[in-house]
């Protein structure tokens, strides 16, 4: 880890130089903590986006797995930015990392107030759920209630992380919600799983030339359709209804859509914010987390973080979200 915290320009630049990009020595690092992503300039042709991968999150085989599943997209004409690849390899090595070239596009997020964009972007998550759905990965992880709460909850609880008077309520509530979530999933039914983005989100959107590009494949995953749904589903429950529909206006027209995966919404959300909170816990020896991160691990934030817990625990009792496609 040692030697991955202090990745330095010169790293950068020799490894593209290796898999043969000429670099011009202008490089910007950009907003990614899981991974380094680099913008890095080239002498005889537009910049390129190097990302190294943080060592021991992912082997080869899933890193691999990734790659063919934005290339296959991509050559379906999906709009995903996919890796370059060199002889036919698109993930490579040097020294102690592993890194991955992918073309710079530009764009902004979406708008979610526009209900025009919105119907594009489920045609999108649509086709692509037609492809994820084709055939399942095979060295990715599945979503699943141990990996995105009960690991990081344990990990929290024994590491010290919470204030000595937020350590019960932590405990107990943590409890309750991963409950409250499993009966959400029960109350689901049987889902199809298939290939997903895995972390569809404002960041991971790119509009361009009126149109998405989905962005970081990086945690790709197998799950339920509405994974990559509902975290463009926030505000009050009119707002997200309004918001749902567009979403599967578009969606639809691609895809069928099994309404009963809307009662997972909530407890999906639920899952993220304890995942999220342990995430940053389990990175906090890398010098770049507490400086992106300086509210993490305050009195404030876990007063905080109990609070919007407890909400989610009223919201998973609530009926879900209605859509009705007629």
């Amino acid at each position: 880890m040692t030697s991955y915290a202090n990745l330095g320009p010169d790293d950068i630049l020799n490894a593209l130089d290796q898999v043969g990009y000429r670099c011009d020595g202008r490089i910007l690092a950009l907003n990614s903590y899981e991974n380094r992503v680099y913008q890095v300039g080239l002498e005889d042709a537009a910049p390129v986006i190097a990302k190294f991968y943080r060592p021991g999150r992912w082997s080869d085989d899933a890193i691999l797995e990734e790659h063919g599943f934005t290339l296959t997209l991509a050559e379906a004409e999906l709009p995903v930015i996919a890796p370059l690849c060199r002889d036919g390899e698109s993930l490579f090595h040097t020294g102690d990392f592993r890194f991955a070239v992918y073309p710079r596009v530009g764009g902004r997020p979406p708008e979610l107030d526009n209900p025009e964009q919105l119907t594009q972007l489920g045609r999108c998550i649509a086709r692509l759920h037609n492809i994820g759905a084709i055939e399942p990965f095979r060295h990715r992880r599945s979503l699943d209630i141990e990996t995105l709460a009960e690991v990081p909850r344990d990990f929290l609880l024994r590491q010290g992380f919470l204030p000595a008077d937020i350590l019960p309520a932590y405990e107990s509530l943590t409890a309750d919600i991963i409950d409250r979530v499993r009966t959400c999933f029960t109350r689901a039914g049987e889902y199809r799983t298939l290939r997903l983005h895995g972390d569809c989100h404002l960041g991971n959107v790119l509009w361009s030339n009126d149109a998405p590009f989905l962005v970081d494949f990086d945690d790709a995953c197998m799950g339920p359709a509405i994974q990559d749904l509902w975290m463009f589903l926030s505000g009050d429950r009119p707002y997200m209804t309004a918001r749902l529909h567009d979403l599967l206006d578009g969606y639809t027209g691609f895809r069928e859509f099994d309404a009963a995966e809307l009662n997972l919404v909530e407890a999906l959300r639920s899952l993220r914010m304890i995942h999220y909170a342990g995430w940053l816990a389990m990175r906090w020896d890398d010098p770049a987390f507490p400086r992106a991160f300086p509210w993490f691990n305050t009195q404030r934030y876990w007063e905080d973080h109990i609070l919007a817990l407890r909400e989610q625990a009223a919201l998973m009792d609530e009926p879900p979200l209605q859509w009705d496609p007629y």
